[in-house]
């Protein structure tokens, strides 16, 4: 049975997202196309994608936030703080 040929169109980021997994996998994107429709087909539902992100974009997101003034800084510091005390303490896995 010969192969059917199908022209794909993604979004810029789920392409490079496909490359960087065909590139760590050392096989064809084809190839990570098939799998994922064969799974996707076969009733185990859609797979979630991780995205990833450069340090270089987070840098540039990270210099996009703005500064906190001193109060709202004061108010970050109690949040955090408050949530840390409504976490359930860690399960030793050793004990």
């Amino acid at each position: 049975m010969k192969d059917a040929h199908l022209t794909l169109r993604l979004p810029e980021d789920l392409a490079r997202t496909l490359e960087r997994a065909a590139d760590a996998r050392g096989v064809a994107k084809s190839m990570v196309v098939r799998e994922a429709v064969t799974e996707y087909l076969a009733g185990h539902g859609p797979r979630a994608v991780v995205p990833t992100a450069r340090a270089r974009d987070v840098a540039n997101l990270w210099r996009a936030i703005p500064p906190l003034g001193a109060e709202q800084g004061n108010a970050f510091a109690r949040d955090i703080e408050a949530s840390r005390d409504e976490l359930a303490p860690p399960h030793d896995p050793w004990g």
